[in-house]
C-alpha cells in the first residue's frame, strides 16, 4: 500500500494549522466520544448522525462510513454548509462531528462547528476524540471508513 498520497493530504491539511493557538473546548468532557466507542456503534446499526467538518481534500481521501460531508467549517461558507446539512434535523437529533484534520487542540474547524450547532438549537452533539489526526486514531486502527483508499 502506498501511504504517500495520503501523507501528502495530512501534511497539506496540518499546513492550515499551523499559527492556529490552541483553544479551550467549549464541550463537556460527556460530549467527546473516543473512536473505539463509535466505532461500536457504527458496527452494532446503532450509529449517530455522522458529521465531517474536514477540508474537502480529506473527506473525499478517506472518512468514517456514513459521514455526510459537512464542509470545513473555519470559514463563513463552511459554517453555511453545516447549516445546510443539519437544517432538516430534529434539534435532539444524536450529532457527532469530526475533523481530525491535525492534532485536535489545533483544528480550526471543530470548535466552530460544535459552536454553531449549539447555538442552532441542537441538543445533543458530540465531539469524536481525534487527538493527533483522523488517519492515526481512526483509519490506522481499522475502524470503519469510507472513500478513496478505503479497505473498511
Amino acid at each position: 500500500m502506498n501511504l504517500k498520497p495520503t501523507l501528502a493530504i495530512l501534511g497539506l491539511a496540518c499546513w492550515s494549522c499551523f499559527g492556529q493557538e490552541a483553544a479551550s473546548d467549549p464541550w463537556t468532557a460527556g460530549e467527546l466520544l473516543q473512536p473505539a466507542d463509535l466505532a461500536q456503534a457504527i458496527q452494532s446499526g446503532k450509529a449517530p448522525i455522522l458529521l465531517s467538518v474536514a477540508f474537502p481534500v480529506l473527506y473525499k481521501g478517506k472518512h468514517i462510513v456514513h459521514a455526510i460531508n459537512a464542509g470545513p467549517t473555519s470559514k463563513p461558507e463552511g459554517i453555511e454548509a453545516l447549516k445546510t446539512a443539519v437544517a432538516k434535523l430534529p434539534k435532539d437529533a444524536d450529532l457527532v462531528i469530526y475533523c481530525g484534520c491535525c492534532p485536535m487542540v489545533k483544528c480550526p474547524n471543530i470548535r466552530p462547528a460544535y459552536r454553531t450547532l449549539k447555538e442552532l438549537g441542537f441538543t445533543h452533539v458530540r465531539v469524536v476524540s481525534l487527538p493527533t489526526n483522523l488517519h492515526t486514531d481512526w483509519v490506522s486502527k481499522g475502524y470503519p471508513s469510507e472513500g478513496a483508499g478505503a479497505s473498511n
